[in-house]
C-alpha cells in the first residue's frame, strides 16, 4: 500500500488514525465504495465508474452525489498518484460514507470520502496464465432489492463466501441470489459460455452492476458476440464449455476448474485482447 491516503480533501499518513469511533461506515456499513485501475497514467472506464457512484449514492439518499464526477475521480487520483509517487498504473479504492451522528436513523445525508491508492505492476489488463478453481458457496444467499447492484460497504455476504473460498483452498466462490440463481463470484461478476452462447446473471438477479461487466457487454456487442443476460442456474457450470469472471481491477479472468469439471478459455482469452485493445 502507498504512503499517502486523500481523506476529505487532505492528505494523510496511509496508517494514521483517520475515522472517528461515530464514523457511520464504520458503525452501520453506511456507505459504498468503488475500485478503478488506472493504466499508463489514464483512470480506465472514469465516466461510467462516475455514473454508477452517483447512482449509488442517489439510491443510499445521500447529498452531494453531483460533485462526484467524472472530472472528481480523474483529478484526486491524479492528486494521489503523484504524492505518493507512484509509476503509471495504480488500482484506486474510493469509499463514501455518510457522515454525521445519529443511531440506525441518520441525523444528516451529507458524505465524506476516504481515497486509497495501490501501484500495480503491468500496464494491461494480464488475462491469468493459470486458470482459476472455483466452487458454489451457498449458505448465505444475496438478496433481491434495490441496493442489490450497487458497491455498498455492507459486504457480509462476500466476507462469508471469501473465508469459504479460503478454507477451501479455492481462487473464487460463486454466490448465489435468494432464489438459488448464479449471481457472482466473492470478487466479480460471473460469465459463462455454454454452447457458443455468453450467458451473465442479469441486473434483476441481485448481481453487482459492474463497470468491467459493462465495458464485456460492449465488447460482446460490438464484436458480434452472442451474450445474454438471463437468470442462470448454477447446474450450468457442469456443462459449460467455458466460465469467466471479470472486475474493474483484474479485467478479465478464465476459470479452468469446478470440482471435476475443466474450462476452456478461447472466449476470454479473445476479449481481454478487444479489452487491452482499449488501454
Amino acid at each position: 500500500m502507498s504512503n499517502y491516503i486523500l481523506f476529505n480533501d487532505e492528505f494523510y499518513n496511509a496508517d494514521q488514525a483517520v475515522l472517528k469511533a461515530s464514523n457511520r461506515g464504520f458503525k452501520f456499513g453506511d456507505g459504498l465504495f468503488e475500485s478503478m485501475r488506472m493504466c499508463n497514467g489514464k483512470l480506465m472506464f472514469a465516466e461510467q465508474h462516475a455514473d454508477r457512484l452517483r447512482a449509488g449514492m442517489k439510491a443510499l439518499k445521500m447529498e452531494g452525489y453531483a460533485l462526484l464526477d467524472e472530472y472528481f475521480l480523474r483529478q484526486k487520483t491524479a492528486e494521489l498518484q503523484k504524492k505518493n509517487k507512484l509509476g503509471a498504473n495504480v488500482r484506486f479504492r474510493l469509499s463514501i460514507y455518510r457522515d454525521g451522528e445519529g443511531l440506525y436513523t441518520p441525523q444528516i445525508n451529507k458524505t465524506g470520502y476516504l481515497l486509497e491508492a495501490k501501484s500495480l505492476e503491468t500496464s494491461a489488463y494480464e488475462l491469468n496464465q493459470k486458470g482459476l478453481i472455483v466452487d458454489v458457496y451457498d449458505e448465505i444467499t444475496k438478496p433481491l432489492n434495490k441496493l442489490s447492484n450497487f458497491k455498498t460497504s455492507n459486504a457480509m455476504v462476500y466476507v462469508m463466501a471469501g473465508l469459504f473460498q479460503k478454507q477451501n483452498k479455492l481462487d473464487e466462490a460463486m454466490i448465489l441470489n435468494q432464489q438459488g440463481f448464479l449471481c457472482e463470484s466473492t470478487s466479480s461478476n460471473v460469465f459463462v459460455v455454454y454452447q457458443n452462447q455468453i450467458y451473465t446473471p442479469a441486473l434483476t438477479e441481485g448481481c453487482i452492476a459492474g463497470v468491467m461487466r459493462t465495458v464485456v457487454l460492449q465488447l460482446a456487442k460490438t464484436h458480434n458476440f452472442n451474450l445474454v443476460e438471463a437468470q442462470i442456474s448454477p447446474e450450468i457450470l457442469k456443462e459449460a464449455e467455458e466460465v469467466f469472471v471479470t472486475n474493474a481491477s483484474s479485467g478479465i479472468r478464465w476459470v479452468m476448474g469446478y470440482g471435476r469439471k475443466r474450462y476452456f478459455n478461447e472466449v476470454a482469452k479473445e476479449l481481454s485482447a478487444k479489452l487491452n485493445a482499449l488501454v
